[in-house]
């Protein structure tokens, strides 16, 4: 299988096309706002112009937008920060919003904080039963930890030091306990997308992100598209081939016209365009419930093990002996994926994982409580975020501008400065921000701006640190809440480029900065 980046030898091609997908929250219903724009508004003289005329064209005016753009303090002689600088640009710092997935800042950082850059997740394998001749005369238990990442080929390892520890067959059944998170599926998706890959609930036990990738490849030499899915699930069926067409690859999900009804038997009565070559679908597994049952199974048959009973939901019993354990990816890793790509189940598995740690199963509630005591603790007097999940796929997250810069500016001084920054899509090069140099090809901005981006229907955002042509480093916060919120990117990207060309010197007074916002 082909590996995405040399370090990280566990993860699948499948893998940057499914965090591409998850990046699109879906729908969001915010009170309405709408306030048509004629001209460009004479309200708002503190923002530069270039971003003014993107929120006109956009029809969203300026009191839709918070944004503050503060210097980051040098270190002094001694290697501390020095005292904190004034913004160069604030406008509405302190109006509450919902930031959409910026909302991931909190949770990482409180996870970095609280759990440590190297904290991993132990995902361990009990025998209820002595194991005789490769028998295991009882049951095989799988307890989950929580583990944000327990991708196919993770689990694949996993079961393989099962089979290495000398279990072959289970003359019981396979035992999955995802008791470490109280949680449970979502009795309605956010939207009306249920498909969607970011629609998935967080679980205890989290394979794969329940999710199934079919693989679509033209085949010249046959005139037909090669259908593949991964991972396999026992019972699935799905067509391997499929019609190729000569149609343009516009919206080619569409023309394949599936149908996902029936979870076990998928169909594709439409035709591939072989002009889109070879293309990825994620799609959350209809019947979230059985999903990992049904994997699990397929996986144990195909590692070379035999099952006499079932693969079914349970608890660990205190008796059972422990065969493996198997630790996650370090949790620095885990936030790249997170924050990079807005992976909105991994920051709740992340956000639950707060509350867990203490030796309850993990809640939301629990977690929320615990967040917010850190709040309180590392950064005293500064307006409270209002946490639900912790991932921003919220009606009901928000925060201020100020706030936002807070936690920017303090993870930027802190220990796990590194780990946090290089979690962030760098601009133009990777992650959320990768197409900003295909929208601007010359931008300035282009790989000196590291940042978390948010997008709902009704909001756009952008969040993380941006470097000055001067030297000078900034923290960046932009939000806005607004009916036409996502035709305002435009002028998020004059935003950071008028950051990003600063003219100022490390040191100038904030009265020389303000003559730069024209």
């Amino acid at each position: 299988m082909t590996l995405i980046h040399p370090k990280r030898p566990l993860f699948s091609t499948w893998w940057m096309g499914l965090c591409t997908v998850l990046i699109w929250h879906g729908a969001m219903a915010l009170p309405a706002n709408a306030q048509t724009v004629t001209a460009i508004p004479s309200g708002a003289p503190d923002l530069p112009l270039a971003v003014l005329k993107a929120l006109h064209q956009a029809q969203v005016p300026p009191s839709a937008l918070s944004i503050v753009i503060t210097p980051l303090p040098a270190a002094d002689a001694s290697g501390k920060p020095a005292e904190a600088q004034p913004p160069r640009l604030s406008h509405r710092p302190q109006t509450a919003s919902n930031p959409a997935s910026v909302m991931k800042l909190f949770t990482t950082y409180a996870g970095l904080s609280l759990l440590g850059p190297d904290h991993v997740w132990h995902n361990r394998v009990y025998a209820d039963g002595p194991v005789l001749g490769g028998v295991l005369q009882g049951n095989l238990i799988v307890r989950g930890s929580g583990d944000p990442k327990l991708v196919m080929e993770r689990l694949q390892d996993l079961l393989g030091q099962v089979v290495a520890a000398g279990v072959r067959e289970v003359q019981g059944d396979i035992v999955l306990d995802r008791s470490v998170f109280d949680v449970r599926e979502r009795s309605e998706p956010f939207d009306d997308e249920p498909l969607r890959p970011y629609n998935v609930a967080p679980d205890g036990l989290l394979l794969n992100f329940k999710a199934v990738v079919y693989k679509f490849t033209p085949d010249a030499a046959s005139g037909q598209v090669q259908v593949r899915f991964e991972p396999p699930l026992a019972g699935m069926d799905a067509p391997t081939q499929l019609p190729a067409s000569t149609a343009p690859c516009n919206d080619w999900r569409s023309q394949l016209k599936a149908d996902f009804s029936q979870p076990l038997q998928v169909r594709f009565s439409g035709s591939y365009p072989k002009r889109c070559g070879e293309r990825e679908w994620p799609v959350a597994y209809p019947e979230p419930e059985h999903y990992a049952p049904r994997v699990m199974q397929a996986m144990w048959l195909a590692a070379g093990g035999r099952l006499t009973g079932q693969v079914r939901y349970g608890l660990h019993p205190a008796s059972a002996r422990l065969l493996v354990d198997a630790p996650s990816l370090p949790l620095a890793e885990v936030i790249q994926d997170i924050n990079k790509f807005s992976n909105n189940v991994m920051a709740q598995q992340l956000f639950l994982t707060l509350s867990s740690e203490l030796g309850a199963p993990g809640r939301f509630e629990a977690s929320r409580l615990r967040l917010l005591q850190w709040w309180r603790k590392a950064l005293p007097g500064q307006e409270e975020p209002v946490l639900d999940n912790g991932s921003g796929l919220s009606r009901t997250e928000r925060s201020t501008a100020a706030s936002l810069t807070a936690l920017l500016q303090a993870a930027h001084a802190s220990p796990h400065a590194q780990a946090f920054v290089k979690s962030l899509s760098q601009a133009g090069i990777d992650g959320t921000t990768a197409r900003l140099k295909e929208r601007n090809p010359q931008s300035p901005v282009i790989g000196n701006a590291w940042l978390k981006t948010g997008s709902l229907r009704d909001v756009v955002s952008v969040a993380g640190y941006v470097q000055g042509q001067s030297g000078q480093r900034y923290t960046v916060v932009a939000i806005v809440n607004h009916p036409n919120g996502n035709q305002a990117r435009p002028a998020l990207d004059q935003l950071l480029e008028w950051a990003v060309r600063d003219q100022n010197k490390p040191g100038q007074t904030s009265a020389s900065s303000q003559r730069q916002r024209q």
